[in-house]
């Protein structure tokens, strides 16, 4: 059911795009943010599909800040895939947007990925006036400088960081470049039914944390072919990661705790919160 459920949500996330890139004119930048969110598990778009699902939220409205969470993530590869950054030229397979463009283009594209994300996440459809403002403020701080952004300046400082990260360090850094999105996307559901968030926020806590370690075990076990983009850059960098802190088998070890955390934390849902469960599951044992 989960697999279904991840494939008809990217499937709908894609057709969203296309509607929606397809009322704008066709010029460089827009081309540019069409081929930045062509593609991905859609993972974040799912979440919040889910989450309004558990809380009985229409999935017609729900697909709009599924789409904006998935908007918002595009922008966040697109600047990182910069020269300025990671200076990648790959990403889900295909050219990054700088090699394909150049970057001027990817600036670009990356801040209309950024506004067009709240654009939709507070599309009128989603939901009233309240609604609308708390996911505009929470996805704000959830991605600027208290989250996202955030992380990603730590990750770049510790580059050039005298010492390594410690793995509380990490964990923090990984909270908000990686988790911050997650918790937004796994609680938007319930910020649309102005629900208790505690539940949501307990599993996706524990879920963005077994995302970047089980990342950062791909980086290394994995290959650029069956990932889509560069692998082992980390480690070749002598960055500090979760598997070089912890080694491979016990950073497996907690990513597979984490998932149990994350799963216990539904059970306020009882077997409505299967399939998020399931989502768990497959961040551990993903390919890519």
């Amino acid at each position: 059911m989960f697999r279904d459920r991840l494939n008809d949500t990217a499937a709908a996330i894609q057709a969203q795009f296309d509607t929606v890139l397809g009322t704008f004119d066709a010029v460089p930048v827009v081309r540019a943010m069409a081929h930045a969110t062509n593609g991905g598990k859609r993972l974040r778009g799912f979440l919040v599909l889910e989450s309004a699902r558990l809380h009985g939220i229409d999935p017609n409205k729900a697909i709009w800040p599924a789409t904006g969470i998935e908007a918002l993530h595009a922008y966040s590869l697109v600047h990182d895939d910069l020269p300025c950054m990671d200076d990648d030229d790959l990403r889900r397979g295909e050219p990054t947007v700088h090699v394909k463009w150049d970057e001027a283009t990817a600036v670009l594209a990356g801040d209309a990925l950024q506004t067009l994300a709240f654009e939709l996440a507070t599309h009128p459809s989603a939901g009233n006036g309240d609604v609308c403002a708390d996911l505009a403020q929470s996805l704000a701080k959830a991605s600027g400088a208290q989250g996202m952004v955030l992380g990603q300046a730590l990750d770049i400082a510790a580059e050039t960081a005298d010492a390594p990260l410690t793995l509380d360090q990490i964990t923090a850094l990984q909270r908000g470049k990686t988790g911050a999105l997650i918790e937004w996307s796994a609680t938007a559901g319930a910020r649309m039914a102005q629900a208790d968030l505690g539940p949501l926020q307990t599993y996706a806590r524990a879920l963005g944390l077994a995302f970047q370690i089980a990342d950062d075990v791909l980086d290394i076990t994995s290959d650029a072919a069956t990932m889509g983009k560069a692998t082992g850059k980390d480690a070749d960098a002598g960055k500090a990661t979760f598997v070089s802190l912890l080694g491979l088998d016990e950073a497996k070890r907690r990513a597979d705790q984490l998932v149990t955390e994350a799963c216990d934390a539904l059970h306020v849902y009882h077997a409505d919160g299967d399939v998020l469960r399931d989502a768990a599951r497959f961040v551990v044992t993903r390919k890519s």
